[in-house]
């Protein structure tokens, strides 16, 4: 299944659950594509795809800097998988195509 299109996720973290939009595109093993929440949106960086599994980091300002790392897993029209936060750990996240 393509993980190529626009998802909406939702993070699990310890402020709350929040909310994301996320457009991804494959070519090889490459992944590319934007992610935005409250207002902010930017590239993702280091994406790779392999079968059903996908991975990327994304920086963010809001509510602190920090990087993401997201690994997950496409299973048809859903996605989800784990967020690392560096030192915070790591938070689950489910999402489903727009």
């Amino acid at each position: 299944m393509s993980v190529d299109g626009n998802w909406k996720i939702t993070m699990s973290t310890p402020m709350g659950e929040r909310k994301a939009d996320l457009t991804l595109q494959s070519s090889g093993g490459t992944l590319t594509g934007t992610q935005g929440a409250e207002g902010q949106s930017g590239p993702i960086f280091d994406g790779t795809v392999n079968g059903d599994n996908v991975a990327w980091k994304i920086s963010i300002t809001n509510p602190m800097p920090l990087t993401l790392a997201f690994t997950g897993k496409v299973a048809g029209d859903t996605i989800s998988g784990d967020m690392g936060i560096g030192a915070m750990g790591s938070f689950p996240f489910k999402g489903a195509r727009a």
